[in-house]
Formats: structure tokens, C-alpha cells, sequence
């Protein structure tokens, strides 16, 4: 049966004990690596800056962000496309909220620049019409058991905003998984305009070669500025 509960994980992995900090703020600087095939909620008070390291330049990042007083109000990807009249964010372009409020500035991007707001994350269900016979992680898990390890539950699955993710839309608007064009230690960085609940998921994708041509998943690495550059 599929999930239809945004709460509750349909497995576990280490996402539910890997915390940064009770409520998910973090120390300032502090290179902090998110294991492969893991999740993790991270707090940012508006001003700080959030850099996403892509060590080996060949995985992909789910990513989410939150409204932290109402996990009702998140970042959104439809709202997002039509703010922007793009289907990616480049630098300088604001992200929005499915309230159309601004909640991050994507202020700096070393990569080429190749994301997705397209592709709906991984879950139990789509590992299953993968092939999979036995419970596989996921970003949608991951997602949930990051906001329980910090005392929090999901209350919507949204869209995320795949970082690195190349999924090229073909003349006959179809789409096609294809490996990130990413390279060793690419960087992206976002600005936090209001205070937000950040959740990011080393996409534990092993069957296609959404996290390379040899479909192995990796560790993503972060930190967290006080703003600009660092």
C-alpha cells in the first residue's frame, strides 16, 4: 500500500539519529558532511548564508525548505517556475514559497548550473516500480526522519529542488535521467531572506544514473555563514 502519510517513514536509516543540534541550528563555519543515502533538517536565521558542497561532483541534493513556524508553508517548485518564468533557478534569482513569500536568494553557483525542479523524490513506491523487492531509502523518508530527529513531522512531502539532478526535457517535451554534469567540489549557496527550515538528502538513487554512470551514491558536505562568500 502506498504512504499517504507525510509524518511516517515507511523505514529507517540514519537520518532519524543524525542531528546536527536538538532543534537543527548550527555551529557557524562548521564543515559539517551529510553521509550518502542520508537526510538532514538545518535552521537558518534570515541573512545566513547555506553552501551545499558537491565532493565528488556526481550527487544529487534534495532539497526543501520550511516556513520553521509552519511547516505548512514551504518552499515551493510550481510557484518557484512561474515567479521565475524558468524551470531552473540561476544566481541572483529569488525562491519562493507556495505564499509567493521570499525565502531564498540563490546567490552563488560554481556548477554549470544543471538542477532540477521537475522530478518529484524518490520514495518506497518508486523504488519498487524500479525493481526493488525489499525497502530501499529515499529521499521522502529521508525527509521525514530528519524533521522527527529534530522533534518535528512532515506535514507535506513537497517538490524538491534537486540540486545537481539533470533531467533534460526533450523537443517532444519528454524527460530523461541522465548523469549530473557537476564537477568535483561545485559549490551552491543560498541566502536566507526570512528565517527557514532547511532539509537536504544525499539522494540515495542507485538504479539509475541520476548520481553518476556508475550509479553510486555519495557524501554531500555544508556550512552555514554568516552571509557572502566563504
Amino acid at each position: 500500500m502506498p504512504n499517504f502519510y507525510p509524518d511516517m517513514p515507511t523505514g529507517l536509516n540514519d537520518s532519524i539519529t543524525g542531528a546536527i543540534s536538538s532543534d537543527g541550528s548550527p555551529e557557524l563555519n562548521k564543515h559539517y558532511t551529510l553521509p550518502a543515502r542520508t537526510g538532514v533538517a538545518v535552521r537558518l536565521e534570515a541573512g545566513q548564508s547555506l553552501i551545499v558542497v558537491n565532493p565528488t561532483g556526481t550527487q544529487v541534493c534534495d532539497f526543501w525548505a520550511f516556513n520553521p513556524s509552519n511547516l505548512y508553508e514551504y518552499l515551493s517548485m510550481s510557484h518557484c517556475r512561474t515567479a521565475l518564468a524558468s524551470v531552473v533557478p540561476t544566481v541572483g534569482d529569488i525562491l519562493v514559497s507556495n505564499a509567493r513569500r521570499s525565502m531564498l536568494t540563490l546567490v552563488r553557483d560554481t556548477s554549470p548550473g544543471v538542477h532540477d525542479t521537475v522530478i518529484a523524490a524518490c520514495d518506497h513506491a518508486r523504488y519498487q516500480q524500479l525493481g526493488c523487492k525489499e525497502y530501499h531509502d529515499n529521499c521522502t523518508d529521508n525527509l521525514r526522519q530528519a524533521l522527527k530527529s529534530i522533534g518535528l513531522e512532515a506535514k507535506v512531502i513537497p517538490d524538491p529542488f534537486n540540486l545537481w539532478m539533470n533531467v533534460p526535457i526533450t523537443s517532444a517535451h519528454r524527460t530523461k535521467w541522465a548523469a549530473p554534469v557537476s564537477r568535483p567540489d561545485d559549490e551552491i549557496e543560498f541566502r536566507a531572506e526570512v528565517d527557514v527550515l532547511v532539509v537536504m538528502s544525499a539522494c540515495p538513487q542507485d538504479v539509475t544514473p541520476v548520481n553518476g554512470e556508475n550509479c553510486a551514491p555519495s557524501d554531500l558536505a555544508y556550512r552555514v555563514t554568516l552571509g557572502g562568500n566563504a
